[in-house]
C-alpha cells in the first residue's frame, strides 16, 4: 500500500505541477508582468491626461531564469497536495470506495473548489503589489475557509444523516459570512482590465491543474 501511495502521489503531482507550470508561464506569468509595470511605476493610470493608459505585455522570455522558481514550487506543491490526495483514496478505499481516473476528476475538482474558488469568494487573486489587508490575517481567513470547505465538502460526500448535510452548508458558508478581511479604502493602481483578467487566468490554470492532478492520481491508483 506504500508503494502504491508513493508512486500514484508522486506520478500525479509531477505531471500537474508541469502542467500547472506551463498553463502559468504562458497565461497568467505575462499578465502578472503587465501588472509589475504599474506597481514600480513604469506605467500610470488615471492621471491628469486621462484615465487611458497603453496595454501590452513584456516579453516572458527576456526574463526566463526567475520563472525556474514559480516551474520548482509548482513541481513541489502539486505532488504535496498529491501525496495528501492519495493518503485519503488509501482511508476512503478501506471503506469500498472505489477510486479511478474518473472518480478522480471530482476529487480535484472538489480541490480546486476548497483550496482556490472557496478563498477567491472573499479574497481573490491579486497582482503583485496590490494593497489589501494585514497578511497574517489574510492567512489565516485563508486556511480557515480551505479547512472549513473541505469538511463541508467531506460531510456532503461521506455524511449520511440530515444533520451531516446541513452542518455542511453551514461550514461552507460560515467563512463568507464572517467576512474576509479588506481595507476601508479601495486602491487602483493597475487598469481594473489587467486584474479581472489575472483573477480569471488564476483561477482558470489553477482547475485545469486540480482536474489534471485528481485524474492522474486517480488512473495511477485503479492502474495499481
Amino acid at each position: 500500500m506504500s508503494k502504491k501511495i508513493l508512486t500514484s502521489a508522486l506520478f500525479a503531482g509531477l505531471a500537474a505541477g508541469a502542467l500547472a507550470a506551463l498553463l502559468q508561464f504562458t497565461f497568467v506569468v505575462p499578465v502578472m508582468m503587465e501588472g509589475e509595470l504599474y506597481e514600480f511605476g513604469d506605467r500610470v493610470h488615471f492621471t491628469d491626461l486621462g484615465p487611458m493608459s497603453p496595454a501590452g505585455r513584456p516579453d516572458v522570455w527576456s526574463e526566463l531564469p526567475r520563472h525556474f522558481s514559480t516551474f520548482a514550487s509548482n513541481l513541489v506543491t502539486y505532488t504535496g497536495l498529491a501525496f495528501i490526495m492519495v493518503a485519503l483514496f488509501a482511508i476512503v478505499s478501506k471503506r469500498g470506495v472505489e477510486i479511478t481516473a474518473r472518480s478522480g476528476l471530482v476529487w480535484g475538482l472538489c480541490g480546486f473548489f476548497a483550496m482556490n474558488l472557496a478563498p477567491a469568494f472573499g479574497l481573490p487573486p491579486e497582482l503583485p503589489g496590490t494593497a489589501s489587508a494585514d497578511l497574517d490575517i489574510r492567512q489565516y481567513w485563508w486556511i480557515a475557509t480551505v479547512a472549513a470547505t473541505a469538511a463541508g465538502l467531506g460531510l456532503f460526500a461521506f455524511g449520511k444523516m440530515n444533520a451531516h448535510y446541513a452542518l455542511a452548508v453551514i461550514l461552507i458558508a460560515l467563512p463568507h459570512l464572517i467576512g474576509a478581511p479588506h481595507l476601508d479604502t479601495y486602491y487602483g493602481y493597475a487598469p481594473p482590465e489587467v486584474g479581472s483578467l489575472f483573477v480569471a487566468r488564476s483561477l482558470g490554470v489553477a482547475a485545469i491543474a486540480w482536474l489534471s492532478l485528481g485524474y492522474f492520481a486517480g488512473a495511477l491508483w485503479e492502474r495499481d
